[in-house]
């Protein structure tokens, strides 16, 4: 008995000293079958001369590696490539800074895509900067506010690693002199057991100095099960975080022109999670940012593209990761019409301005004859108002529940089938241009390629008028007006009428605070609409109106 007790006392004491010596706290563990103390001292040499963590191959009586792998001071450093230019901290193994080299923002300065505002708060605003680990699970210490080690591999590579005895944390990030692509990895390992855990980017992503950044800010990921593309924006977490897990190509965080997204090798089991960030304005004032955390796994191994939603780059990457770039309902038409505005500015016109401009054009002759036929169908209706209006006198008061509204109804339907007038033929046609001018709505809402792009006194096609007073928005109410001014309205009520004259007023202001290329989409296609409602009302007579008759008095 003395003798079992005194083994216990001893295994009690080297614990202890184990402790003592790596500044762990102490931690209880099943006595394992007596192992020689030579052995043990091997372990925890071995442990700091090669401090990569593999999981066991089998269960260990041992869970724990003694030893300690950690920096005695913070370091930051900078890895550059051809693309792209990271900051990095030991200090959790996170990222402080990421830009893109071939990208400006707004004000002119390289492209950062961290945001700056939300990495510097503090206190019980702070969030973890990207890249910390995110844990379901909470281990028994936080790694994220350790030391790391760093280990740089080559010109463009590094490993962090950290280990307290019992909490082991590695990361690798490897970059490529000319690709957008970066292969990440990290693994959590506690008492020789993999933690599953995910890598964050908190506090908003891409160019925040756009106009209204945030509308544009997701998490989304890739169902390859559904084939479908799902994104979540930062209401869609106000009550607290959002987790989805599943078969996905890929997952991660976007704006309108840029994306960071962890691609699988082949589709596998990722996890992502939304976040709802607060994060303060210039002004002061908190704004909801969204956040996303992907990974999932103990041992996560992925591809990240941090990069523009270039279609032709993004083609190279994976054959899916172009689904990033939300074409809308008319997906079918939009993509084509994106391509022929790519063909004509590269080879015809060589400035994306004019490209919009003849577009515009091309579309709009296109749909021409649909706009001949609501044109003529409008002169029918309008020759018929007369008698319309007869009708209506004649039912002057009758409800709409009333019996005799469907007389009316019949005898208006009578009335259209005499004079051979289809009642929808003038809005059908207007109705089957709309997914078009839909379309190429998206087109120019989402093509990267109008970043930057100047046109005349435009300087940036993807942003509003930088001038004072904005020229487009304003020639848009002019052409507005003149458009609906000349275009017929039969049966329009005249109070109504004095209503539609608000209408372009609505119109600029909707457009003021929108981009320059949207706004002279819609000014061309106004343009094109009055030139040809001008040559249809030259060259199509005038409707000759329906003769009255005046009902016969009953005797």
């Amino acid at each position: 008995m003395l003798d079992k007790l005194s083994t216990e006392v001893r295994m009690l004491i080297a614990m202890l000293l184990v402790g003592v010596v790596f500044a762990l706290s102490q931690y209880l563990m099943p006595p394992p079958p007596e192992p020689p103390v030579a052995d043990q001292n091997k372990t925890a040499k071995a442990s700091q001369a090669a401090p990569v963590v593999a999981t066991p191959a089998a269960p260990a009586p041992a869970a724990v590696v003694p030893g300690a792998v950690q920096a005695t001071q913070d370091e930051t450093f900078t890895i550059e490539t051809d693309l792209h230019k990271v900051a990095f901290s030991n200090r959790g193994a996170t990222i402080r800074s990421w830009v893109l080299k071939a990208y400006k923002d707004s004000t002119g300065k390289p492209l950062e895509l961290v945001n700056q505002r939300g990495l510097a708060l503090t206190g019980s605003k702070a969030l973890p900067a990207p890249f910390a680990l995110a844990f379901k699970n909470a281990p028994s210490s936080d790694p994220n506010s350790a030391l790391y080690r760093v280990t740089h591999e080559g010109t463009f590579g590094v490993t962090f690693d950290f280990s307290d005895g019992r909490i082991t944390s590695k990361k690798t990030f490897q970059f490529t002199k000319d690709s957008y692509l970066v292969k990440v990895t990290s693994q959590v390992v506690e008492n020789g057991v993999l933690i599953p855990h995910s890598l964050v980017w908190r506090g908003g992503f891409g160019d925040s100095t756009g106009t209204n950044p945030i509308a544009d800010t997701n998490s989304l990921y890739y169902d390859a099960t559904n084939s479908s593309l799902e994104k979540q924006a930062a209401s869609d977490a106000s009550d607290g975080p959002v987790s989805a897990s599943g078969n996905y190509d890929f997952a991660g965080i976007e704006d309108k022109y840029f994306t960071a997204v962890a691609l699988l090798a082949t589709p596998g089991s990722l996890e992502l999670t939304t976040y709802s960030d607060s994060v303060p304005t210039e002004a002061g004032k908190d704004e909801a940012h969204v956040g996303a955390a992907f990974g999932g796994s103990g041992n996560n191994t992925f591809q990240l593209y941090t990069g523009p939603k270039d279609v032709d780059l993004l083609k190279t990457v994976h054959p899916r990761l172009p689904q990033v770039i939300d074409w809308g309902w008319f997906f079918f038409i939009a993509q084509p019409l994106f391509i022929a505005l790519q063909w004509t500015a590269n080879t015809v016109t060589h400035n994306y301005g004019w490209a919009i401009v003849l577009l515009t054009i091309a579309i709009n002759t296109v749909l021409f004859p649909l706009r001949l036929s609501s044109m003529k169908s409008s002169k029918k209706m309008q020759a018929i108002q007369p008698l319309v209006k007869q009708l209506n006198d004649k039912y002057q008061g009758v409800g709409m529940n009333d019996p005799k509204k469907q007389d009316q109804n019949a005898e208006l339907m009578e009335l259209y089938k005499k004079h051979d007038i289809n009642p929808v033929g003038g809005c059908v046609p207007m109705l089957i241009q709309i997914p078009f001018f839909y379309a190429l709505y998206k087109v120019l809402s989402l093509a990267i390629e109008m970043r930057g792009a100047e046109w005349l006194w435009v300087a940036n096609l993807a942003e509003p008028e930088t001038i004072a007073i904005r020229i487009l928005p304003l020639l848009l109410v002019v052409t507005q007006f003149l458009s609906q001014k000349m275009t017929p309205s039969p049966g329009m009520d005249p109070a109504q009428q004095k209503i539609m004259l608000f209408m372009p007023l609505m119109f600029g202001y909707m457009f003021w605070y929108a981009s320059a290329g949207l706004v002279l989409y819609w000014l061309t296609s106004n343009v094109v609409s009055i030139a040809q409602q001008w040559l249809l009302n030259r060259n199509t007579p005038a409707p000759q109106l329906a003769v009255v008759v005046p009902p016969k008095k009953k005797k």
